[in-house]
């Protein structure tokens, strides 16, 4: 027979029952249903799209300003403000090809946003397939206080990002 002496087993049940370590369940069923969600929303906003925005980027790309005082070349946009003092070549050196529908051209001065960009044919106006490419260049006629900018639209058309400013000599 064995000596259980010393041996109360009516303290080690006790004793088993106050022992805290162990994380409760419901403490794990609230962290299971957290962790559910969380991942059910990272993969919802993939699959609905909004993870694709988040991945558009603005293009890079190099433009150059050429500004020459009282030109009078006659192949040149003039952009409606009465006061030209010269004629300012934007031109595309280098980076990514932008559809030029996405391209803008905005204007201290002008009174409306100019969307001037030279296709291939030199016309002056574009179509949907044109490009924007390295040594595509716009033509424009400026005042000396002008600051024009060339903008992108991302494909959305809620964002638009500021590619190359030009400040006049007089801006």
């Amino acid at each position: 027979m064995c000596n259980l002496s010393g041996f109360n087993s009516h303290m080690q049940i006790k004793h088993l029952m106050q022992d805290d370590d162990a994380v409760s369940p419901v403490i794990g069923v609230i962290l299971m249903v957290a962790i559910t969600v969380i991942l059910a929303a990272v993969i919802a906003s993939f699959v609905l799209g909004l993870g694709d925005q988040a991945q558009q980027t603005t293009p890079q790309a190099s433009f150059s300003f050429d500004y020459e005082q009282e030109t009078s070349t006659a192949d040149i946009f003039s952009h409606g403000s009465g006061v030209e003092d010269g004629l300012l070549t934007i031109t595309h050196d280098g980076g990514d090809t932008i559809d030029a529908p996405r391209i803008s051209i905005v204007g201290a001065s002008s009174t409306s946003d100019l969307n001037l960009v030279t296709d291939s044919s030199g016309t002056g106006e574009y179509v949907s397939n044109d490009e924007v490419s390295a040594g595509s260049t716009i033509p424009l006629r400026v005042a000396n206080g002008d600051t024009i900018r060339v903008v992108y639209s991302g494909e959305s058309g809620d964002s638009s990002s500021t590619l190359a400013t030009w400040e006049g000599p007089d801006a």
